[in-house]
């Protein structure tokens, strides 16, 4: 009788797996807690930093700044999330145009992730634009009939591996809301990884079109914590106060700002060679174009991620690359996730300063093996 297969590891004997690998493909280096605090603290001393007060002064005051000119708007102001960002977002477009009704794309993640906040917190109707098998461009916004208060744009689309319009969709989006009278917001959570596929154009000019803007610092930054919206002055006045009123307005925040400010300039350095590799990972000579049973999604990457799909099933993928890691010690990616087409799965991929240093001949290697385990883990 044939033995039956190991019990798949759970979350916390992953996570622990993965921290014991020697090679690890997707994302960037961590430091562990004490590691991460000790540089904070060397960082601090060094710049004979000052904390905020409930949001006021410090450096807080001052990254909020420098946030604000990088993306060319007259105010910032540093949230503990973005959940929280967007949320407060939304709430002041839709009091301004004195409309409870908003648009934004099927895979938001206002959408998909948060619970439906804004509709419990904020009794307001979110229209679905455009497909979620794409960016937003201008004829989705010129199909919705009813009037909206504001527009959310994602940038990149996280849910479809990363995808972006191209510079004349997102132009001719922009033109349009104008035309409209529609505000704008960004979800630009990962933001920083677009200014390769759109030419190197600044953060500014990126998002010259934008009424509003989020933006991360632990999502490629590698901060503790924490975000930021930017906009016009008194939309971020108003928005302070509403960060009050939603308990958003910590004593002290300066640890997750500094957290991200002392590694900012340097992971902004590295986007665009990660957007390379990434392009060498997909095309190049052994990349993962030629990989028998998996697709990228898109084929060409538009930033330092994308999807990777298996013609075989999450819990086996699953299985297999775990199977790898313990005997091999690299680790290949995050945990794969059902696809819709049956019998498929698929996985997100962010590259970071891990691949930089990797052949695409030994990670080719891993996702083959990784494949033919899987496949062969089926009835």
């Amino acid at each position: 009788m044939k033995a039956p297969p190991p019990m798949s590891l759970t979350a916390l004997q992953r996570a622990e797996l993965r921290r014991r690998c020697t090679t690890v493909v997707p994302g960037y280096p961590s430091l562990n807690a004490a590691e991460e605090f000790a540089a904070l603290a060397d960082w601090c001393r060094a710049r004979e930093v000052q904390g905020d007060s409930y949001g006021q002064g410090g450096l807080l005051a001052e990254f909020e700044q420098q946030i604000a000119t990088l993306l060319g708007k007259p105010a910032a102001c540093f949230m503990p999330s973005g959940v929280m960002a967007q949320l407060i977002a939304v709430r002041l477009h839709t009091e301004r145009a004195r409309l409870g009704r908003f648009g934004l794309s099927p895979n938001s993640h206002l959408a998909l992730h948060e619970e439906q906040a804004f509709e419990s917190l904020w009794g307001l109707h979110g229209v679905p634009v455009g497909s979620r098998l794409r960016p937003i461009v201008a004829a989705d916004l010129q199909a919705v009939a009813q009037p909206l208060a504001c527009l959310l744009v994602e940038l990149p689309m996280r849910e479809i591996g990363g995808q972006l319009p191209s510079w004349d969709e997102l132009s001719q989006l922009q033109a349009l809301a104008a035309e409209r009278g529609l505000p704008l917001h960004l979800d630009g959570a990962r933001l920083w990884q677009c200014r390769s596929f759109y030419e190197q154009r600044s953060f500014a000019e990126i998002v010259a079109g934008f009424a509003s803007v989020y933006v991360s610092f632990y999502k490629d930054i590698g901060g503790l914590s924490g975000a930021m919206l930017a906009g016009e002055a008194d939309f971020i006045a108003q928005a302070r106060l509403w960060l009050r009123r939603m308990g958003g307005n910590l004593v002290q925040q300066t640890a997750p700002a500094a957290s991200a400010w002392m590694r900012f300039e340097q992971r902004l350095a590295v986007q665009d060679a990660c957007y390379q590799r990434t392009l060498l990972l997909a095309e190049g000579q052994a990349g993962l174009a030629g990989v028998r049973g998996l697709r990228l999604n898109p084929a060409r990457p538009h930033t330092n991620m994308l999807h990777l799909h298996f013609d075989a099933p999450a819990e086996a993928i699953n299985d297999a690359r775990d199977a790898l890691a313990q005997a091999e010690g690299i680790w290949l990616f995050g945990n794969a996730r059902p696809s819709e087409v049956p019998g498929w799965s698929y996985a997100e991929l962010t590259v970071g300063e891990h691949l930089l240093a990797l052949d695409n001949a030994r990670v080719r290697a891993g996702f083959e093996a990784v494949l033919a385990d899987a496949q062969g883990r089926q009835p």
